[in-house]
């Protein structure tokens, strides 16, 4: 009997960016959250960390994530506004291969109904290899209400990357 996909766990890594977080000076909401989230939708958290806000220790983070482990996808949480130590977007950006913008604009478009604050999201999403990388805002209700406009596309976007031929007809 074929796997099919659906019946197989994706995996994934939850990369936490804060340099407050890193030093054990605030706890880490938002990854938690959404672990959470990514295990109700089935699936596989296996890598979660917190790094500071430095492109290098995101890079090497996500490099390793995805060469190494080969995970499916990656979300980052927070570095993705304009404070001048915000750097995720920069450093999601050098390493992927290829960009997403229809997720990142869609995430944009969907928040700007909730705060006006949106439009100065900086948020990217990419391709590295197999791996989709998502850039999530920093606050907990942000990177929750950003992913769930994701979602619906995660599963379709994994298995395209994974070489699924099926053509991409909408259900």
């Amino acid at each position: 009997m074929k796997a099919t996909k659906s019946s197989i766990k994706l995996r994934a890594g939850i990369l936490t960016v804060s340099d407050r977080s890193s030093q054990g000076l605030r706890e880490d909401t938002s990854g938690p959250e959404l672990e959470q989230i990514l295990r109700s939708r089935g699936f596989q958290t296996e890598w979660t960390a917190v790094v500071p806000d430095e492109e290098k220790s995101i890079q090497e983070m996500l490099v390793t994530w995805a060469d190494q482990y080969q995970a499916d996808l990656i979300l980052t949480t927070g570095g993705t506004g304009l404070s001048p130590r915000d750097v995720t977007p920069e450093a999601t950006s050098a390493i992927c291969h290829r960009l997403v913008p229809g997720m990142a604009e869609a995430m944009r478009a969907e928040s700007l109904k909730k705060t006006p604050h949106a439009m100065i999201s900086r948020a990217v999403a990419g391709v590295r290899g197999r791996t989709l990388i998502i850039n999530l805002p920093g606050s907990p209700r942000g990177a929750r209400e950003n992913l769930e406009v994701v979602l619906p596309a995660l599963e379709h976007a994994i298995s395209k990357l994974q070489g699924d031929p099926s053509e991409c007809a909408t259900p």
